[in-house]
């Protein structure tokens, strides 16, 4: 028990010397001006580089990804359909379906899938 902590002590020791060492030495003292600016082709930019963003394209790329990665875990469920029990399976698929199809009436109350506005 003693050598555990011990050994716990000295790897906390070594993580945390570590972790400062790469702190000091990853500290960059000279800023260059034409490193801290975007590039452009090697040219000053014309423009703002920090134009705003539209907030509803990022919201609708969120819902995207939100149910890509649904279809990710929908499509496991597919290949296991015959080496799993089926009512446990059934119950599975049929929980995880209402809870999609609640997001998605959600979000369409919410007028989030409307994309004219």
């Amino acid at each position: 028990m003693f050598s555990i902590a011990i050994m716990t002590s000295i790897l906390i020791i070594i993580a945390s010397v570590v972790m400062m060492l790469a702190s000091i030495l990853s500290k960059k003292t000279l800023t260059d001006r034409e490193k801290c600016s975007p590039f452009e082709c090697g040219f000053d930019p014309k423009s703002s580089s920090r134009l705003p963003f539209s907030l509803r394209f990022f919201l609708i790329t969120i819902i995207f990804l939100i149910f890509d990665v649904e279809i990710a875990l929908i499509l496991p469920m597919i290949l296991i359909i015959s080496t799993s029990n089926m009512i446990v399976w059934t119950t599975t698929s049929v929980v995880f379906i209402i809870i999609l199809i609640i997001g998605l009436y959600h979000e369409w109350n919410q007028g989030m899938l409307n994309w004219s506005n």
